[in-house]
């Protein structure tokens, strides 16, 4: 096959189906936008639970004078503030588990000069003694999954007037993300719908216009391939132009949105790098051109018969 012939005839289906190719051009880079971005999501939410994950813990708070004065409240503190020897076994449990990488433990002078630190103006200070605190131990697990196991071991023991696990606090962030990641996934099947319908009637209208050439190839002895190639290479080259299109948006995206402000606004997140979005925009790529070949290969079986 010449590739001059080949080049001329894909610039003649351009130039006439202008504003149909253009459309399909946008719609490519859309919808192969949004495909990236759901990636990038999933990719980010991957990002903070990785990064979370090694920093959750699970706090045991034990019971003070203040506690054991609330008995009806919380009945491990009915017999008043824990002793020594049920903080030592609480403890002792813990380690025999083998799931306890490190323990750490904060008196209640510790938890007082703590608070003050952190807000110091608070006028609550002058009433707050260290009886007012709780003694309280921090456990970093081997595995952040397994808070539950820690949580039922201990929750109930004599002296123990909480447990805490910091990961409770980070569920309705990841769960937020992981709807928007739905969302993103929802939007963009539906974008990908709508371009294929787009690139199937931009096919089937450059079929027609061609009737006549395509038939005359026929006659000649021209091979399906011969005359379907000029088709194929219309729609591979509007996906490339649209990948190239969502490649940009996504890369403006990154650096306005999440490096020039987000970065800047919420530093307890640890935001994806540029090394995902340079691996996602080959992906667009080959998504777009094999979407839009299949599409024009399959059309072209049914509308392109002389």
């Amino acid at each position: 096959m010449r590739a001059q012939f080949v080049m001329s005839e894909i610039g003649i289906g351009l130039r006439r189906n202008l504003t149909m190719t253009i459309a399909v051009v946008v719609s490519v880079a859309l919808s192969l936008a949004l495909a990236g971005a759901a990636l990038l999501l999933r990719d980010q939410v991957s990002t903070m639970k990785g990064y979370w994950d090694g920093k959750i813990e699970v706090s045991v708070y034990f019971c003070n004078k203040t506690d054991a004065n609330q008995g009806s409240v919380n009945k491990n503190c009915s017999t008043g503030a824990a002793t020594q020897n049920q903080i030592d076994s609480v403890q002792s449990q813990l380690e025999k588990t083998g799931l306890i990488e490190k323990i750490y433990t904060e008196t209640p002078a510790q938890a007082l000069a703590e608070y003050t630190k952190q807000d110091p103006n608070n006028p609550l200070l002058t009433s707050l003694t260290p009886d007012s605190m709780e003694y309280s131990l921090r456990i970093k697990l081997k595995d952040p999954q397994n808070y539950q196991i820690v949580t039922g071991l201990v929750g109930g023991q004599p002296g123990v007037m909480k447990v805490e696990d910091q990961s409770e606090v980070l569920k309705p962030l990841f769960n937020l993300l992981n709807g928007a990641q739905v969302v993103a996934l929802v939007v963009m099947v539906i974008m990908l719908g709508v371009t294929l319908l787009l690139i199937v009637n931009t096919v089937r209208v450059s079929a027609f216009s061609r009737k006549r050439e395509t038939g005359i190839m026929r006659l000649v002895g021209a091979s399906n391939y011969y005359v379907q190639m000029p088709f194929i290479a219309e729609a591979a080259f509007a996906a490339v132009v649209g990948a190239v299109l969502a490649s940009g948006m996504l890369a403006v995206g990154k650096y306005l949105l999440i490096d020039r402000f987000l970065k800047n606004q919420i530093q307890l997140i640890n935001f994806i790098g540029w090394g995902p979005v340079f691996q996602v925009m080959p992906l667009m790529l080959v998504l777009g051109v094999g979407m839009s070949s299949i599409a024009a290969f399959l059309t072209l079986r049914k509308y392109l018969k002389v």
